[in-house]
């Protein structure tokens, strides 16, 4: 076996998981600006999956300043999501966005594991 010192080493480059939870830049810059607004930098987002709702499940989107035994936490420039580890199986793959329209404004949740939803939107299965 003959080795060459020549040879370039193999760069690793550490990626988000593509089945992780998303945050949109738009979801992003409003968590950003709600936070300014509390004058807190020591808060994450928490999104929780708990049970209720007229579907068996609800989403719950909160400011935290706790972190968890077994919390997944991604950084999205700057801003700190949180999920715990009982949650996390039913959010994998969800996108988090901003929506500001006549229509509707808030948080929402595109979400490939719910196999169902509500007339409000607020509840799964």
């Amino acid at each position: 076996m003959t080795t060459d010192s020549t040879a370039t080493p193999v760069e690793i480059q550490s990626q988000k998981p593509i089945d992780g939870v998303q945050l949109s830049d738009g979801a992003a810059d409003k968590v950003r600006s709600l936070l300014a607004q509390e004058g807190r930098d020591d808060l994450a987002l928490r999104i929780a999956v708990q049970p209720g709702g007229c579907s068996g499940l609800r989403y719950q989107l909160f400011f935290d300043e706790r972190t968890l035994d077994g919390d997944e936490i991604r950084d999205f420039d700057g801003v700190n999501v949180v999920v715990d580890r009982m949650s996390l199986p039913y959010l994998h793959g969800a996108t988090i966005d901003f929506v500001d329209t006549i229509e509707k404004q808030g948080f929402t949740i595109d979400n490939p594991n719910a196999t169902g939803s509500c007339a409000c939107g607020d509840s799964f299965h």
